[in-house]
């Protein structure tokens, strides 16, 4: 199986961290995010990863060059204009020739991929399609400032309700950043312009019929997106409470960027 990286993003709301360092390599608990994102899905055996670069990519290039170090293989996608989640895999559509795993860059997580997988699969089939996809939930304190998923109780996908008002939030589960995909999915994503997984794909896959499924996160499970201060302070704050094993393979030295800030533990 392969995976696709979405590493591309501008980092805007951290932009005091990321200026010369992509989101995605902020350090979390002493590693770059992305070391811990490569670890769990070699941790599922996946080994095959994809990143779409574009702010600083040279930064996540050095770092992991082919992946050898970190036992896996890494083939890297550079977009000078964004293209979007959904963009970003339709420029890989030759590489994403199976059913793929998408995580978002931003995201630390330990959920388990085989269950969402089993999931998937389990769905797609119950269904009768050819293609689809399946979405990891999570459970989000803050629903106003969420995209989230009404979900039936089969497990099929409603719709969607980006930051919905106050009044009218109907759920607290949330897109968590990790997709199961068939490679199918992606015929109708147009070539070469920005387009979106939540805002465009998810839609026009609904209006043409094809059902998409959410699976919520198992409660001993987390998502954490590191995508603001508070969620990057929580991400340092879980690992040091609970650290995880570090991976087998392990880079014979660890990067420091500009604007960088040393996390403990740091052993």
């Amino acid at each position: 199986m392969k995976a696709l990286i979405l590493a591309a993003g501008k980092g805007t709301r951290m932009k005091h961290l990321t200026a010369n360092c992509p989101k995605p390599m902020l350090p979390v608990a002493g590693r770059p995010l992305l070391d811990h994102t490569v670890a769990w899905l070699r941790s599922h055996g996946i080994t095959d990863i994809a990143m779409n670069l574009h702010h600083a990519g040279d930064v996540i290039v050095d770092h992991f060059g082919a992946g050898d170090a970190h036992g896996v293989h890494i083939t890297y996608s550079h977009e000078p204009q964004l293209l979007g989640t959904a963009g970003a895999a339709k420029q890989l559509e030759s590489f994403l020739d199976e059913t793929f795993v998408v995580v978002y860059g931003d995201v630390l997580t330990n959920v388990d991929l085989n269950r969402l997988l089993d999931f998937h699969t389990r769905q797609r089939v119950e269904a009768g399609v050819p293609a689809t996809i399946s979405l990891a939930l999570y459970r989000v304190p803050n629903p106003t400032e969420c995209g989230l998923v009404d979900l039936s109780s089969d497990g099929r996908v409603q719709r969607f309700v980006e930051k919905p008002p106050a009044h009218l939030v109907f759920t607290e589960l949330a897109n968590a950043g990790i997709l199961v995909c068939d490679p199918a999915v992606l015929e109708v994503v147009p070539r070469g312009r920005f387009f979106d997984f939540a805002h465009d794909l998810f839609p026009l896959l609904m209006l043409y019929g094809v059902p998409l499924f959410g699976q919520p996160i198992a409660d001993d499970e987390y998502v954490i997106d590191i995508g603001t201060a508070a969620g990057y302070e929580r991400a340092n704050t879980r690992l040091a409470a609970h650290p995880v094993a570090a991976p087998s393979v392990t880079p014979a030295y660890v990067d420091l960027y500009r604007g960088a800030t040393l996390q403990p533990p740091l052993g």
